[in-house]
């Protein structure tokens, strides 16, 4: 099974990529920087006055012939997108929605750190780990 979680700056540059296998790395970030236009779509339909008020999961974004799309942005307009092998016919909608959760809370962790500087790729064993155990429990 292909999963992939990515995570990118509200100028759309990647924090953070992870994808298992490697081998359809490039249709991977393709279908990823396609999804980033449907997240900035629905974030416009929601409109300026519900910014505050709005719900930080997405859902599905699209599904395609061989992947679901899933995604998340945080208030502070980082976007999480997670990218699922459609044959994955387990996974719920509420198991998505607690996955990016977890991911939204180590990533606050990340930004917690004093050592961290906002903008930088992340490289932490901690989230590492987290995004591996996801993975894991996806396939």
């Amino acid at each position: 099974m292909e999963t992939g979680i990515i995570c990118h700056r509200p100028q759309n540059y990647p924090l953070y990529i992870r994808s298992v296998p490697t081998e359809n790395e490039l249709k991977f970030h393709y279908t990823v920087h396609t999804s980033l236009d449907v997240v900035d779509e629905k974030i416009s339909a929601m409109g300026k006055a519900m910014v505050d008020q709005r719900e930080l999961y997405l859902g599905l974004l699209y599904p395609t012939e061989d992947y679901k799309v899933y995604g998340y942005v945080t208030n502070s307009k980082v976007k999480f997108v997670m990218v699922v092998d459609s044959s994955n016919t387990a996974l719920r909608d509420n198991e998505i929605r607690s996955m990016f959760r977890k991911l939204h809370n180590s990533y606050t962790d990340i930004m917690c750190n004093p050592f961290y500087n906002p903008g930088d790729r992340i490289h932490s064993r901690a989230f590492d780990n987290m995004v591996n155990s996801m993975m894991m429990q996806v396939c």
